[in-house]
């Protein structure tokens, strides 16, 4: 696999980080993960915006730029041999190397990393099962949670269920409401309203979360951002789980409570609506390379 570190572009066996990059020795840095689709990611400028936010969060000096962004993923791809350009990204920044130690300060020589794997769709799954998982949701570090290195409350909680990708974690906080799954933020549908944890619970401030929250009430729906306990998920009509490489995936059951899975109204319309927007993306893009190359 060839890989993107720090301006060049190297097989990934020719990768080194120092041991002395702050990521390492003290887990301080940020990622994002998103998907392309036929080489193009959805919803960028969200992405850069929560991983420039976090950047400045950690003091680390360095400021993602789109269209660089863009430039470094088709050319990951091209080596990468990725035709279809259907692919998972990886994108990490962590503080890089220090010689203050352990210290407050601005981290001036960031280690920017960045790999596209192929991504096979048939290996997707369609619909999950939730289970309630024993251990509570950590605190954010700060006052809002970013997506970060430090990620052994996810490890802890993946170790509880296994790795059976048809399974999904769900959270509770220390206070006992809902929080959200391992690697994705949860809805529910109760009748004509429809229900997701609020970010003061600590959540992640997921952009399919988003994209979701704002298509919702797009189509008149109302959506209530709050704490509820575990219970409301059991008792609601369907469910599903929101995640930029997954994209929109149901329950078809939370814990023994069955649902309604890929046949639930409010997921066919959501999913339907996320399709049509990435096929948006997609006709815009090729009429601005058009336009481009006339």
């Amino acid at each position: 696999m060839i890989i993107y570190l720090n301006g060049q572009y190297i097989e990934e066996k020719e990768a080194a980080l120092s041991p002395f990059d702050h990521g390492y020795l003290y887990g301080i840095g940020a990622f994002e993960t998103f998907r392309l689709y036929s080489g193009r990611p959805f919803l960028p400028d969200a992405h850069v915006a929560r991983l420039n936010r976090a950047l400045r969060d950690l003091q680390i000096a360095y400021e993602v730029n789109k269209q660089e962004l863009l430039d470094m993923l088709r050319r990951l791809l091209l080596l990468n041999d990725i035709k279809d350009g259907s692919a998972r990204v990886r994108l990490n920044i962590s503080a890089g190397v220090s010689d203050k130690g352990f210290a407050a300060q601005t981290y001036e020589k960031p280690t920017v990393l960045c790999f596209v794997n192929q991504l096979n769709l048939e290996t997707l799954p369609v619909q999950k099962e939730g289970r309630l998982l024993s251990i509570r949701r950590n605190t954010p570090e700060g006052t809002f949670r970013l997506k970060s290195h430090h990620y052994l409350n996810n490890m802890y909680a993946k170790r509880e269920i296994g790795n059976d990708p048809n399974l999904e974690g769900i959270f509770l906080t220390g206070e006992g409401d809902v929080a959200e799954g391992i690697v994705s933020n949860v809805f529910w549908r109760k009748g004509d309203k429809v229900f997701t944890p609020s970010l003061d619970t600590g959540i992640l401030d997921g952009v399919t979360r988003q994209f979701v929250i704002d298509e919702l009430k797009r189509q008149g729906t109302e959506v209530t951002e709050g704490r509820f306990r575990f219970q409301s998920m059991l008792e609601a009509d369907e469910a599903w789980l929101t995640n930029s490489v997954l994209e929109i995936i149901p329950f078809s059951k939370i814990e023994e409570v069955p649902l309604p899975g890929v046949s639930g109204k409010t997921v066919q319309l959501l999913r339907k609506q996320y399709q049509q927007e990435i096929n948006k993306m997609n006709v815009q893009e090729e009429e601005q390379n058009g336009a481009a190359n006339n």
